[in-house]
């Protein structure tokens, strides 16, 4: 293959690439005769997990012994911070403002909140409240795989770093600290404003839809995304459904 007709396959390959990742962006429009979904959510097959960590450096900011952090935290049948949302919609409401620019606390060694949820394409600023070095780290998680996304140190309080997050395919985040082992979080990052974090009771509601008909997943940053089913929206009506891990 000649040069010529080498940098015209690659520029119709790279062409071809943006028209896709152009077509797989959120558009934001005026959503008229929306429907909703709503149901509940069972812990099913899921398990409580967690794993002890001892707390083996700066004991007078993090504390001492040990810090038991949870994987998988079920209360009464169902798994907390867990969400439910709709994959590859493609236009519709807006993303809540509070979505677009989230913040990120590390104080007495901990990430607060230890679980969020933040727009993807949105910015994440991340404060070190601890006079010690933090080194946060965040991964996409793509199935059993992750992508680093940041990783930055924070060597003293008040440091404090923001940073576009965009996932290219995974729907979260798992965060952690360089310098402190005993440091999780995790974050969904909904690719569209089409999702509920499930109440302690396992309830959700997805509303102001456009009619039509989608693809229902469940996330859980330990679990995992799921794949949950289709559901069809109608115009001004609610669809029940129940869905289980």
């Amino acid at each position: 293959m000649n040069k010529l007709v080498s940098g015209m396959v690659c520029a119709a390959a790279l062409v071809g690439f943006t028209s896709m990742a152009e077509a797989a962006k959120y558009k934001e429009v005026d959503v008229k005769d929306g429907g909703s979904i709503s149901g509940k959510v069972a812990a099913g097959a899921a398990t409580a997990k967690s794993k002890s960590f001892t707390i083996s450096k700066d004991p007078e900011i993090c504390g001492e012994g040990t810090r038991e952090v949870p994987s998988v935290e079920i209360k009464d049948g169902v798994v907390k911070n867990a969400v439910v949302f709709l994959y590859k919609v493609k236009q519709g409401k807006a993303f809540p403002k509070e979505l677009k620019e989230v913040s990120l606390n590390q104080e007495k060694c901990a990430f607060a909140p230890a679980f969020s949820v933040m727009a993807n394409g949105g910015s994440l600023t991340a404060l070190n409240s601890d006079a010690t070095l933090h080194n946060i780290h965040t991964y996409e998680l793509i199935g059993k795989a992750r992508r680093t996304v940041l990783n930055v140190s924070q060597p003293k309080a008040g440091d404090k770093v923001t940073k576009k997050v965009k996932m290219r395919k995974g729907a979260g985040m798992k965060i952690e600290c360089d310098a402190h082992d005993f440091m999780h979080a995790y974050m969904f990052v909904a690719p569209n404003p089409y999702y509920a974090v499930i109440d302690e009771k396992g309830g959700f509601t997805i509303d102001n839809i456009p009619p039509g008909t989608y693809k229902v997943r469940l996330w859980h940053g330990f679990l995992g995304e799921i794949k949950a089913g289709e559901v069809k929206v109608a115009a001004g009506g609610n669809t029940k459904i129940d869905l289980s891990f």
